[in-house]
């Protein structure tokens, strides 16, 4: 049995930092069978991070949870988006944002799992104010590197940016369109306006919470799991995605799953040789994970799958092990869930 949250508790709606639980690590590590578990016991609600479970019909490759599996438990930032849509790291902070405080107001326990690390960097430490996108502009850039190549866009950021050019690779393009766009329409250097510094998440106690499953059953979910998709329809989701008169704009077609899906229906590889590519490439993308989370501060690791008993129960104790004050005001054991109890130690 899970250590259990009182029942009858309430969080203090705008008072002092308002806790806030965020899973991260590998994909198939569990991290959402965990945030069903600790909201189910903490009262909370969970908060998606993964960039393709925000765009409606992209849920087989992308491992979302059917409604059916979600308990009743509210999410949120899930299928929110139509496949063509641009949602960018900065679209993600402004929205999800907006659902903290909703979370807040309501005094839910917010608790975010998913896993585009990007964006909870964005969310919990900002993003520089930068001008909005111009497509008109993005695509004369893009024009420029059909015509002249992309070491010609690394040429003219370095007239412009020295600095930042320094940072990008010339076969950046992503990169170089994103800076070459920011110095044209700010008319300053986009290093210049990285340098004014972020306004970081306020009003909120992160407590970060790292899965770290054995690596060789890691990869053995992470096969079995492609096996799973390509059953249940992930080559009929990507057909119905071809099949639309946007399909130039949907950038989820480049996903982990959905590309080489895309790559067997046109031909160039067989089933058997996509579910194959799809294993590897998940593989490389889950140790990529954990390399850009092990970067990350203060998250406390645990060893073992979201989905195990021992594990919830490890995080629950981790949870509710330090009564600690919460805005200014002591808030009593038994009046307060094990979430308000925790006291971030770092990388314990």
């Amino acid at each position: 049995m899970l250590p259990q949250a009182q029942a009858h508790h309430r969080m203090e709606p705008g008072v002092g930092d308002f806790p806030l639980i965020a899973i991260v690590g590998p994909t198939a590590a569990g991290k959402s069978a965990l945030a069903l578990a600790l909201a189910e016991r903490l009262d909370g609600e969970i908060v998606n991070y993964d960039s393709v479970q925000l765009y409606r019909g992209f849920d087989v490759g992308s491992g979302k949870l059917a409604p059916a599996e979600r308990r009743g438990i509210a999410h949120h930032l899930l299928d929110c988006l139509e496949p063509g849509q641009v949602f960018t790291a900065g679209d993600y902070r402004r929205e999800a944002l907006k659902v903290l405080a909703d979370l807040r107001a309501r005094g839910k326990l917010p608790i975010f799992a998913g896993g585009t690390g990007l964006y909870l960097r964005a969310l919990f430490l900002g993003l520089f104010e930068g001008p909005a996108r111009s497509e008109a502009l993005r695509e004369r850039l893009r024009t420029m590197v059909d015509r002249r190549g992309r070491e010609f866009l690394h040429r003219l950021l370095v007239r412009l940016d020295a600095t930042a050019a320094a940072r990008i690779q010339p076969r950046d393009t992503q990169k170089l369109i994103r800076a070459l766009e920011v110095c044209i329409l700010a008319r300053q250097p986009l290093s210049m306006l990285h340098a004014r510094g972020r306004a970081i998440l306020e009003g909120f106690r992160v407590i970060k919470i790292g899965l770290n499953p054995p690596r060789a059953q890691l990869y053995d979910r992470i096969n079995r799991r492609g096996e799973s998709m390509f059953a249940a329809g992930l080559l009929e989701e990507a057909r119905a995605m071809l099949g639309r008169p946007d399909v130039e704009r949907i950038k989820a077609l480049g996903a982990l799953g959905y590309r080489q899906a895309c790559a067997a229906l046109e031909g160039s590889v067989s089933r058997e040789e996509a579910l194959a590519a799809t294993q590897v490439a998940t593989r490389h993308y889950a140790k990529r994970q954990m390399t850009w989370f092990r970067r990350e501060a203060d998250i406390t690791w645990f060893e073992g799958f979201g989905d195990d008993p021992h594990v919830q129960h490890r995080v629950m104790e981790t949870l509710s092990r330090t009564p600690v004050a919460a805005g200014g005001t002591v808030l009593e054991p038994s009046e307060v869930s094990p979430a308000l109890r925790f006291s971030r130690q770092g990388n314990s």
